[in-house]
């Protein structure tokens, strides 16, 4: 059973590893608030990667091959992406202006994570194949090693998220407000470019 639990932690550490919008707006939260808040924010990334690895295991993946619903959740998604990018660049401007935006709780911070995480559920169908995959290898092949699997994703995803908080607050302690607002001003760009990207692929 123990097998089943490192392959998941190992799988959800990987999969977070990946630097993608939601990993850019948690450095630009913890740069701009502090460790507490990265952290609660990481946590929200790593309780919807649980909850869309319960799914993939669940075997929901094909409901979203359904045409109308995949166009649907997949502009959802694009939507949000560019709105956290432009509100991103809106804040990167009022602070050049010296109008700083009040900080952001811990359970905001949380919040905002859900929801932008879970904007793109289109990657259910991901954690699918790779349940597939796992079971395929013996890894989730009882009820216990499915559950460990997907408590180990958990895990892991929760684990780089947090160390990926830890290390940005560390920078956060020794750089000025120029270096932040070019992080928002990146940050941002890059929200809205994956927005647009995945807007794209959606409609072809």
């Amino acid at each position: 059973m123990g097998h089943a639990f490192a392959v998941g932690f190992g799988l959800g550490f990987l999969v977070a590893l990946q630097l993608g919008p939601i990993s850019l707006y948690l450095i630009r939260t913890t740069l701009r608030n502090g460790w507490e808040v990265g952290v609660a924010f990481a946590l929200g990334i790593a309780v919807v990667d649980l909850g869309y690895a319960v799914l993939g295991a669940a075997g929901v993946a094909p409901l979203l091959t359904i045409g109308p619903l995949e166009t649907i959740l997949g502009l959802m998604g694009a939507a949000v992406l560019i709105f956290l990018g432009v509100r991103t660049l809106l804040s990167a401007f009022r602070v050049r202006l010296g109008d700083l935006a009040p900080p952001v709780s811990r359970r905001r911070a949380f919040a905002v994570a859900v929801s932008s995480t879970a904007s793109n559920p289109l990657t259910i169908a991901a954690w699918a194949a790779i349940f597939s995959a796992a079971s395929a290898a013996g890894a989730a092949s009882s009820f216990e090693g499915a559950v460990l699997l997907v408590a180990g994703v958990g895990v892991g995803s929760a684990t780089w998220d947090v160390a990926l908080a830890t290390g940005t607050a560390i920078v956060g302690r020794l750089v000025g407000e120029r270096f932040l607002r070019v992080v928002d001003l990146v940050a941002g760009i890059g929200l809205i470019a994956f927005g647009l990207v995945l807007a794209a692929s959606v409609l072809e």
